[in-house]
């Protein structure tokens, strides 16, 4: 038997949203579809390539497998609550300094998943970065200027959680 649609309120970005969905829809759909954001991309469709990374209660999750129900109450975080265009976050800010995009592509799941592991782990060591990003896929070759980024993010950081 098939869900029907319903009214569903999500935490994203610190803003309540109520969108009409079938609680099995993706959040990714949701957040693309319904709420115009973004930063979280269609890669895989699979969870595998990190593209659509969203943080989930400050952990990254891959959007694209996780249903509208499976969220509930809990605090989704996507690229465009991190910072705007005007204002970046600390992690954007590192990634436009260090230029870490080339497609940028897969930008959103490396800038997300560096988020998080800035929020556990302030002051990353150089396995601990890496760690992070393993199941990020990233087909231009920017993964020394992604690492570069990363870095100097936790050094702007300076053991503050961004």
């Amino acid at each position: 038997m098939r869900a029907t649609s319903r009214h569903v309120i999500l935490n994203v970005n610190d803003h309540s949203h109520v969108v009409e969905v079938n609680p099995d829809t993706p959040l990714l759909y949701v957040l693309r579809n319904d709420l115009g954001l973004n930063g979280p991309k269609f890669g895989c469709g699979l969870g595998e390539c990190g593209a659509c990374t969203v943080l989930v209660d400050g952990l990254p999750a891959r959007s694209c497998v996780v249903p509208v129900k499976g969220i509930g109450t809990r605090r989704v975080t996507t690229l465009e609550g991190l910072g705007t265009s005007e204002s970046p976050g600390l992690v954007q800010q590192a990634f436009i300094d260090q230029q870490a995009a080339q497609c940028g592509y897969c930008l959103n799941g490396m800038i997300m998943a560096t988020q998080a592991l800035l929020l556990r782990n302030p002051s990353p060591s150089e396995a601990d970065i890496r760690q992070a990003l393993q199941y990020h896929l990233c087909r231009c070759g920017t993964h020394m200027e992604i690492l570069a980024a990363v870095r100097c993010a936790a050094e702007r950081c300076g053991g503050c959680a961004p």
